[in-house]
């Protein structure tokens, strides 16, 4: 991995802080978590709440002004078309998390391939515009996984946004790059750009931010203390954010929600957090914000 400091910029710095929002588009069922409770094809049997919540996330960013990238399993796209393309009409950026949320480290080079290219294309016919994005079921871009990027390349994607610099049980990859950059993408002198997911730095440590269940489960103090530290000092960030995270009210899966206790805790509180994060800064989607970093290649900035 080279460049992990700092990232390749365009000349000039952005007038702005160079902060970037996200979205995974999955049901509340659809998780990690609870694969071991809803096998893949018991899915249908579980009354889906994606488009309300997504239109919930939608309306927030509305009032905001805030632009977004939604990382659209392909599953959803499939099952609520009218999803994608209102995503899409609302000026937001459409880009791929896969097709039925199985982390990298589930599928063959072959499957991965496969799941890059038809998501690609069914995402692409419904938003009417390219699909340069990529981002991985939990994160899973990892040391071991880094086989994916080339097939992502050569699929025709010009950016990934899965790779959390932290190690936790699931995912994440502590020698990944912390802010945007172009990493190796095969053998050779291949490079794809990545925006990975944020942290801050605690002397030695680095914290999770802002992203996933950091965003909600962390105090919010401390979400806007990170989005302060990262504008200070002009460092790109990427916040994240799961529909069924907005929807308190959503079905139990599994035994209790104790069991699953992340899933569950401060459901109640992610819109007022989103809110505050979304409104103190001007957000905007991952492709945009890599372009003004001079990360893309010139086909991707074409698109």
């Amino acid at each position: 991995m080279t460049d992990q400091t700092s990232p390749h910029r365009a000349s000039g710095r952005p007038s702005e802080p160079a902060f970037a929002m996200s979205v995974d588009v999955e049901d509340y069922f659809q998780v990690q978590a609870f694969a071991r409770y809803v096998p893949r094809d018991e899915w249908e049997r579980h009354p889906s709440r994606v488009v309300a919540n997504t239109e919930r996330v939608l309306d927030l960013f509305d009032r905001a002004g805030a632009k977004a990238t939604f990382f659209t399993l392909g599953c959803v796209a499939r099952a609520h078309p009218g999803l994608v393309r209102e995503i899409a009409a609302r000026g937001h950026e459409v880009a791929s998390h896969g097709v039925d949320h199985r982390m990298i480290t589930e599928l063959s080079p072959a499957e991965f391939r496969l799941q890059a290219v038809d998501s690609k294309a069914l995402l692409e016919d419904l938003a009417g515009h390219p699909v340069i994005g990529y981002r991985a079921p939990s994160y899973s871009v990892g040391a071991s996984t880094l086989w994916a990027l080339e097939i992502l390349l050569e699929c025709g994607y010009a950016y990934d946004s899965s790779i959390y610099p932290i190690r936790r049980r699931r995912y994440g990859y502590p020698g990944g790059p912390v802010v945007p950059a172009r990493i190796p993408a095969g053998a050779g002198s291949r490079t794809i750009a990545e925006f990975p997911m944020p942290t801050l730095a605690l002397g030695p440590v680095r914290l999770p931010v802002l992203a996933g269940a950091y965003l909600r489960l962390l105090p919010s103090w401390l979400s806007m203390m990170a989005l302060r530290t990262h504008a200070a000092n002009g460092i790109p960030v990427v916040v994240n954010v799961h529909p069924w995270e907005l929807d308190p009210d959503q079905p139990t899966i599994g035994p209790s929600r104790g069991r699953t206790w992340t899933h569950y805790t401060r459901l109640a509180a992610t819109e007022r957090i989103l809110g505050l994060v979304a409104g103190a800064a001007r957000f905007r989607s991952i492709a945009d914000r890599l372009r003004e970093l001079g990360l893309l290649t010139e086909a991707a900035r074409a698109t």
